[in-house]
């Protein structure tokens, strides 16, 4: 993955789940065609299975309705499985795949109600 997190410092659009003895994770989010992407979304390996990752996704839905955005999307590697099963457990549904950028990809995205 190549990402321009200077960038998105910048921009204010990467948010840090920090914790007392260090990083916990972060996620990085920003409107896109009319929605909130997220771009990406990281758990520090030794922080995975502690509710990190819900924590941040959770940020992601309250920044959404903050904005007035009605849905997330997000897209995976086809190889990561573990985020085909584990997207889905938060709400978002499959809306397509594609072969982009020289990766195959899976979109999801989230509807928020009101």
């Amino acid at each position: 993955m190549i990402a321009d997190f200077a960038t998105h410092v910048i921009n204010q659009e990467i948010f840090v789940d920090d914790a007392i003895d260090g990083l916990a994770g972060f996620i990085v989010l920003f409107p896109k065609d009319g929605r909130l992407f997220i771009e990406n979304v990281a758990v520090s390996p030794e922080r995975q299975g502690q509710g990190n990752g819900r924590r941040l996704f959770a940020f992601a839905d309250a920044e959404a309705q903050r904005y007035e955005f009605d849905r997330l999307f997000l897209y995976t590697n086809i190889h990561m499985t573990e985020n085909l099963d584990f997207y889905p457990k938060l709400g978002y549904l499959e809306t397509h795949r594609v072969h982009e950028d020289g990766f195959h990809r899976i979109y999801f995205e989230k509807r928020l109600t009101p």
